[in-house]
């Protein structure tokens, strides 16, 4: 991998627990030598974890769409600043620049992007790791939801190994390293779509 995507929230979450993965998946990113890729914001989990990979000496590219970027919560101090139109356009643009995709805890908008990236590696638009650092447990119930799919057979079986996660960072990102992606057969004619 060359550069990691990291999908978090806007917000830093319940009395600021999860700042602290954040700014430690920050530095790993940049001592492992890969680049950031994230949404571009200086607020919240994803302030934190552009600043850890700066100060780490890290580079770090943000996509952020133009309304959010006028609101004034843009990151000033990114290597690299690209300010797209829609939220649609800042995802392709980071599933485009990454290598693999990592979640850390975040709302709605982070669940979007964790579940489009992942659906998109089940029906064969790409082969890159993805994973959720799951902090404090905070992703237990996720976990649980898409095991119980596999479960109902809404989820192939052999589609779990598309989600890795890990309460380690270091662990994650050893594991994300060494990524083989499952033989997952496509569903759909991609040249179509």
């Amino acid at each position: 991998m060359k550069r990691l995507c990291v999908f978090c929230g806007s917000n830093v979450g319940l009395a600021g627990k999860y700042i602290p993965a954040a700014q430690e998946v920050g530095t790993l990113i940049a001592q492992r030598g890969y680049e950031l890729v994230y949404g571009g914001a200086q607020i919240g989990l994803m302030g934190a974890v552009a600043d850890a990979a700066l100060l780490a000496g890290g580079r770090v590219i943000g996509v952020i769409p133009d309304a959010l970027a006028r609101k004034e919560v843009a990151h000033a101090d990114l290597s690299e600043l690209h300010v797209v139109k829609t939220m649609h356009e800042r995802k392709a643009l980071m599933a485009e620049l990454a290598d693999g995709f990592l979640a850390l805890p975040g709302g709605c908008g982070t669940f979007d992007e964790l579940f489009e990236i992942v659906t998109w590696a089940q029906i064969g638009i790409h082969r890159k790791p993805c994973a959720v650092l799951n902090v404090c447990g905070y992703f237990d119930p996720l976990i649980a939801l898409f095991e119980h799919a596999i479960e109902e057979q809404f989820v192939p079986r052999q589609h779990a190994a598309l989600l890795l996660n890990d309460s380690s960072a270091e662990r994650l990102l050893d594991r994300m390293e060494q990524y083989i992606p499952p033989d997952v057969p496509k569903w759909l004619d991609l040249e179509a779509l």
